[in-house]
């Protein structure tokens, strides 16, 4: 989200679905020193959190809610208020994590992380970002039914650079390309994508698919 005056805002208001009052305090906890990210509301489902407030940067979910609601449909409630999701799970059932990777979540995240490994995800993914893991990343991998989108060699070249944050002009001066092709080449990635049900519609959507095809690596966690 973005002021009126187009800066953005701080601190990103960051809601949590969980229903452990332990991990919700200790999330309080893990984000009390970040200045740029405050939680402003808590619930035990999507639902009740949405009914308290819409006015969110980013909701922490939990897989497994008393509700018995799905990952996927949780996300696409979410998306309808405009709000995007960061996973933070015990990661112990894993058609869980694979259904809310597939449902385009901004990350994956074990409770077990370390506690600077949790704040820098929830942080990252409060301004919009990826936050891809070896858990996310096997998630993808593991589930047969995803479905591969077939790129032409330059096709990936573009793509790998447009996702990993070049822009069009300088996409174009890297590979020999004029604008006019590296756009209709884009144009062309994001048809394959929507056509094989994995919508590349914005810049952050085409790097989540360029990391789930192997066309760019997965970030390495910081020790």
């Amino acid at each position: 989200m973005r002021s009126s005056n187009g800066r953005t805002e701080y601190p990103r208001r960051v809601g949590v679905v969980e229903d452990h009052a332990v991990t919700i305090a200790g999330l309080r906890q893990i984000l009390a020193d970040e200045p740029d990210v405050e939680i402003v509301a808590t619930a035990a489902s999507v639902t009740e959190l949405l009914a308290v407030t819409r006015d969110l940067h980013l909701v922490v979910l939990d897989l497994r809610l008393p509700d018995g609601s799905s990952p996927i449909a949780n996300v696409e409630q979410l998306r309808a208020a405009g709000v995007e999701a960061l996973v933070l799970t015990s990661g112990d059932e894993p058609f869980l994590v694979r259904a809310a990777a597939r449902a385009g979540v901004l990350g994956v995240v074990r409770k077990s992380e370390r506690d600077d490994v949790i704040a820098a995800a929830v942080c990252a993914a409060a301004v919009g970002e990826l936050v891809p893991s070896m858990d996310w990343a096997a998630a993808i991998d593991s589930d047969d039914s995803f479905a591969e989108v077939d790129l032409s060699p330059r096709q990936r070249d573009v793509l790998s650079l447009y996702a990993s944050g070049e822009p069009a002009a300088r996409v174009a001066k890297l590979t020999g390309l004029t604008a006019d092709t590296v756009n209709a080449y884009l144009g062309r990635i994001r048809q394959k994508y929507a056509e094989a049900g994995r919508p590349a519609r914005n810049k952050t959507e085409l790097f989540k698919r360029a990391l789930e095809d192997g066309w760019l690596p997965i970030p390495r966690r910081r020790r």
